[in-house]
């Protein structure tokens, strides 16, 4: 009876053509207008390098430890190459900012930079803030310089090795170049959580594909439901075979979505593509799950139950950042809790979990949390359906 059930069910789904949209086309032509939407907002937020001018005067030439960084950091031949550098005089340095063709300009007064610009834009904040932190850095070169040259003297050393005091000086801002890097377009991309969000959105609407077996066993619902409640076959075995029969159909929408993202639309899920499906197969079981329960303790048209659930699943995709993605970050910080029990959060949590982090601890912790929070949902649902009972069916 269970397989005969399992196939029964799989054909009435798969010939439901409301479903077959919402399970596969809708999630497939919301993810062609996000790749309309979104596909240049990667390249404009990559860092390039910034324009800027150097007033190459008496000052700048006399600052000969600033110079040489300045210089290795407009270095054609340095892979994290962050100004391309006009050495000019201060009067060509206003016409450039004037024109617009600089970021801005620096200047030394009294040993100590200067920076002018005409705006408060991001450029001109990252300038500022590099010269900031190269300032800080030459400061405690300085500093170190000083320490050892004293702490010779007062060793009583008259033959003093400058050449290896200032050599440790070198590795200290080599070093710190070191961490100045263009990493944005490794670690910030808005597309890809756009796409997170997406794909957990299509999980949740699962819940339609169980709903819609579900009320194929409820006497209240479907002709076959009423014959299966005075039938001798155990409800449970009804149940699980439907159950069975969504969750297949549900995988394979998943496998549609993401064979359309990576050969279609070329996004790039990095070296988790595995642990991206295993996370998606476990997030559909929490989909079916809202539309198991959702199914079982309402007594309510099908419509009704329909719109329930892609309500519940819209509130849930919009909490954990498909219309905004500051949305996630806004919760995390003011209402933590729901996104603890929001499964479309646990879902791209889990997503930026690989995205981010080198471990996978809070990618488990996110796994978990879903199987727990499907098989609340699922005991829950079996609790309803045992105390069900009909006047007349």
């Amino acid at each position: 009876m269970f397989w005969h059930n399992f196939k029964y069910t799989l054909k009435i789904l798969l010939k439901n053509r409301m479903l077959i949209f919402w399970t596969f086309a809708f999630p497939i032509l919301l993810g062609l207008f996000f790749n309309m939407a979104f596909s240049s907002i990667e390249e404009s937020e990559t860092f390039s390098a910034l324009d800027i001018a150097i007033v190459n005067d008496d000052n700048f030439q006399n600052n000969k430890t600033f110079k040489i960084v300045l210089e290795e950091l407009s270095n054609e031949q340095n892979e994290n190459k962050i100004f391309n550098t006009k050495y000019v005089s201060l009067e060509e340095a206003k016409n450039l900012l004037t024109d617009s063709k600089v970021v801005g300009y620096l200047l030394f007064e009294n040993d100590k930079p200067m920076i002018v610009v005409n705006t408060n834009g991001i450029n001109e904040t990252i300038f500022k803030n590099i010269i900031d932190k190269l300032s800080q850095t030459i400061l405690i070169s300085n500093d170190i310089i000083e320490k050892n040259i004293e702490k010779e003297i007062n060793q009583g050393n008259i033959n003093i090795n400058y050449q290896e005091i200032y050599q440790r000086v070198n590795e200290i801002i080599n070093n710190t170049n070191s961490n100045i890097e263009d990493i944005s377009s490794n670690n910030l991309s808005y597309v890809m959580i756009e796409f997170y969000t997406l794909i957990a959105m299509t999980c949740l609407y699962g819940g339609v594909i169980s709903m819609e077996a579900m009320n194929q066993s409820l006497p209240n619902m479907d002709n076959k439901g009423k014959r299966i409640s005075i039938s001798k076959t155990r409800k449970i075995t009804i149940i699980l075979s439907s159950i069975l029969a969504s969750y297949i159909i549900q995988l394979l929408g998943v496998f549609l979505l993401f064979s359309f993202l990576l050969f279609i639309l070329n996004i790039d899920f990095g070296n988790h593509l595995f642990l991206c499906i295993l996370l998606s197969a476990v997030a559909s079981l929490s989909g079916l799950s809202i539309g198991l329960i959702v199914s079982v303790a309402l007594k309510t048209n099908e419509n009704t139950k329909v719109g329930i659930i892609i309500a519940i699943s819209m509130i849930c995709s919009f909490l954990s950042g498909m219309m905004g993605i500051t949305m996630k970050y806004i919760i995390d910080k003011n209402i933590p809790i729901l996104n603890k029990i929001n499964p479309g959060s646990m879902i791209t949590d889990g997503f930026y979990s690989l995205y981010y982090y080198d471990t996978l601890n809070r990618y488990f912790f996110d796994i978990i949390s879903l199987l727990i929070f499907s098989i609340i949902l699922l005991i829950i649902s079996g609790i309803i359906l045992r105390r069900q009972k009909y006047d007349s069916i």
